[in-house]
C-alpha cells in the first residue's frame, strides 16, 4: 500500500513538471502576468483620476469660500488687509482734518481707473475745478480720466442725499447703474450726519444709506471727519454697519505733525492690528514698511 502511494506521488510530480514545461501553460502564465500588469496600470490610472477629481472639487469649494478682494493699489496698504477690501463692501475712513482722507480715497479710485474700472467721487464740500487742481499735485489727471469715461465727479449737497434716501436712489444710483461704476467714494458723510437732529434719525438714515450702498454692486469708501481717538463714532450705528473701519491720525510730536494709519475692523479679514506711519509724496500715499514700535505714545 505504501509503495502504491509513493508511485502515485512520483507520477503526480512528473505530471506537474510536464505541465509547467508545456507551451500552453507558459502562454496562460504569461497572459495572467500581462493581465495583472494591465490591471495594475488601470488601477493606478484610476486612482490618479480620482485624486485629480477630488482635488478639483476641494479647490472649487475653497474658491467658493475665498473672499474676492478689491485692491486699493495704495503702496504698502493691501498687504495689511489680505490683498484689498472685500468686493462690494462698504468701508469707512475716519480721521481729523488734514489727516489724508481725501488723498487716500482718491488714490483708491486712481488705482481702479488704471485697471480700466469706472469710478464715482461724490463730495459735499469740494468744488470740481479746485479738486482737480489739487489732485494734479500728485500726478493724477482726473480730467483725462473723465474724458475716457472712467471718472465721474458729483458735487452733492447733504440735503440731496436726504432726498435720495427718501426717493431711493437719485442721481448717484443713476450714475452707478448706468455707467457700471465699480468703485465709489463719498467724501464725506460728516455733513450728511448733521442733517439729523436726534440719534434715532441719524441711525435710521445711516441704515438706509448702507442698505442702498450694499445693493449697488460696487466697493464703497466713505470718509468721516472725526477724531478716531475718542473711541466711538457718531452716529454709533456706523461702527456696526461698516464692513471695515480705518483710522488715520495726524499727530504732532516734538518737532512736527506726522500721519499714521490703523485698521480698526475688517470683516472676514485677518488684518494687521498694528499702527503704521505713512507719507504723502508726489505720487500719493505710501505706507511704511514696518509698524510703529510704540503706538501707545501716538494714539
Amino acid at each position: 500500500m505504501l509503495m502504491v502511494k509513493k508511485k502515485v506521488k512520483k507520477a503526480g510530480k512528473k505530471i506537474k513538471s510536464s505541465v509547467k514545461k508545456s507551451k500552453t501553460f507558459k502562454k496562460l502564465l504569461k497572459k495572467n502576468k500581462v493581465s495583472k500588469k494591465v490591471n495594475n496600470k488601470a488601477s493606478k490610472k484610476m486612482n490618479k483620476v480620482k485624486r485629480k477629481v477630488i482635488g478639483n472639487v476641494a479647490e472649487k469649494k475653497s474658491n467658493k469660500n475665498r473672499i474676492e478682494r478689491v485692491p486699493t493699489y495704495i503702496p504698502g496698504f493691501d498687504r495689511l488687509i489680505e490683498g484689498g477690501f472685500e468686493k462690494d463692501s462698504t468701508n469707512l475712513l475716519v480721521g481729523d482734518s488734514g489727516s489724508g482722507k481725501s488723498i487716500f480715497s482718491t488714490q483708491f479710485l486712481i488705482g481702479g481707473m488704471k485697471k480700466g474700472e469706472k469710478c464715482l467721487y461724490v463730495t459735499f464740500e469740494e468744488k470740481k475745478d479746485q479738486f482737480y487742481m489739487n489732485m494734479k499735485k500728485f500726478g493724477w489727471d482726473l480730467e483725462s480720466y473723465e474724458k475716457k469715461g472712467l471718472f465721474n465727479f458729483l458735487e452733492y449737497t447733504p440735503a440731496k442725499v436726504k432726498t435720495m434716501l427718501e426717493e431711493g436712489g437719485g442721481e448717484i444710483e443713476r450714475i452707478i447703474l448706468g455707467k457700471k461704476v465699480t468703485r465709489l467714494v463719498i467724501d464725506s458723510i460728516t455733513s450728511f450726519a448733521l442733517l439729523f437732529e436726534d440719534e434715532l434719525s441719524k441711525r435710521e438714515a445711516a441704515l438706509s444709506l448702507f442698505g442702498m450702498l450694499g445693493g449697488w454692486d460696487c466697493t464703497s469708501l466713505l470718509t468721516l471727519e472725526e477724531n478716531p481717538m475718542k473711541g466711538t463714532l457718531s452716529p454709533k450705528v456706523l461702527e456696526f454697519e461698516a464692513d471695515s473701519i480705518l483710522a488715520v491720525y495726524f499727530i504732532r510730536d516734538e518737532k512736527e505733525r506726522k500721519r499714521f494709519i490703523e485698521v480698526l475692523k475688517m470683516r472676514g479679514t485677518d488684518h494687521s492690528t498694528s499702527v503704521y506711519s505713512f507719507d504723502m509724496g508726489r505720487s500719493g500715499i505710501i505706507i511704511g514698511k514696518s509698524p510703529v514700535k510704540n503706538p501707545i505714545k501716538i494714539i
